[in-house]
């Protein structure tokens, strides 16, 4: 499996349409990346302008994929200049214990 943890903030004023941008990627995400075991965006609650993906793929190939779809390359195109470039930190992640319980369709 592969574990991924991406961080970024958003610009003040862009919350909404970052929003948007992200509900309609996980949708798609769950449409068509069948590799794709866990894919979750939140938002900080001590500070509302961060936004975090964690990010579970069964393989490398699911992730490499993922990384190249056209849901990706869309959602890219429109966080252009909602997000703070400075800010963005993807990191992979050796998972040392934990779970996936069945059967989650959604989260929060």
């Amino acid at each position: 499996m592969i574990t991924v943890l991406a961080r970024f903030e958003m610009l003040e004023g862009k919350e909404i349409d970052v929003v948007e941008a992200i509900r309609k990627m996980v949708a798609a995400v769950k449409a068509n990346e069948p590799g794709c075991l866990l894919y979750t965006a939140s938002r900080g609650k001590v500070n509302g302008s961060e936004l975090y993906f964690f990010e579970i793929y069964e393989d490398e190939k699911a992730f490499h994929d993922h990384a190249r779809t056209g849901h990706m390359r869309e959602m890219q195109a429109a966080m252009d200049g909602m997000i703070d470039n400075s800010s963005f930190n993807v990191e992979s992640l050796d998972q040392v214990a934990g779970f996936v319980r069945n059967g989650m369709d959604e989260i929060g």
